[in-house]
């Protein structure tokens, strides 16, 4: 592999960097979700119980011990449980925008990467191909030996471009799929909120 990288010439270099920062933000997307979704989890198991057996004040402070997103949207809409329901909804809807983008943080490095290593590739390609017909102009030769070098180098980046593309794309497509599914878990949340307020306010 080693040697597949120096025989594609300056152009595997950018390439590698582009991967770098890649994986840079792949881990850091991948702890940060695998985090947020274990404390949602784990938030979402306590607070309905705080909520109905010890009140608003008790499920309040139970939010303060958490920095999740569902734990910032329920501090902030509990804190408006005494405004009413509707301002409830709206509090809950507005935090909610607010922690989705937090979820999609760095999603645009990704792309990024995605687009800009295909491109180095094909551009180490180009560079390739031009060093191959510099090589036969030079020897006036049409010999295959001539043009190897500048055509495999040529290969070997749009080669290890794609790659680089794929493999980031494989792990954007799994990050999307476990935002969606948190802002699922959150919107049920937010759903499981409201009606436990109108039972407690029926109650009274």
């Amino acid at each position: 592999m080693v040697k597949l990288f120096l025989e594609g010439g300056a152009f595997m270099w950018p390439i590698l960097g582009v991967f770098i920062v890649g994986l840079v933000v792949v881990f850091e997307r991948l702890y940060a979700l695998i985090t947020i979704s274990s404390q949602t989890k784990a938030f979402t198991k306590i607070i309905k119980g705080t909520l109905e057996e010890d009140g608003v004040e008790a499920a309040l402070a139970v939010c303060q011990e958490s920095n999740s997103p569902i734990a910032i949207m329920y501090a902030e809409a509990l804190r408006h449980a005494d405004k009413g329901l509707e301002r409830v909804e709206k509090t809950l809807d507005t935090i909610g925008s607010l922690e989705m983008t937090f979820l999609e943080k760095n999603q645009i490095w990704l792309s990024t990467v995605i687009v800009i290593a295909p491109m180095l590739g094909f551009t180490g390609t180009v560079s390739g191909m031009v060093t191959a017909f510099q090589d036969i102009a030079a020897s006036n030769d049409m010999s295959p030996a001539i043009v190897a070098v500048g055509i495999s180098q040529a290969l070997l980046t749009t080669l290890f471009g794609l790659v680089v593309a794929m493999i980031i794309q494989v792990f954007q497509n799994f990050f999307l799929f476990q935002i969606d599914n948190l802002v699922i878990d959150m919107e049920r949340s937010s759903l499981d909120l409201l009606d436990t307020l109108e039972t407690q306010k029926l109650k009274k």
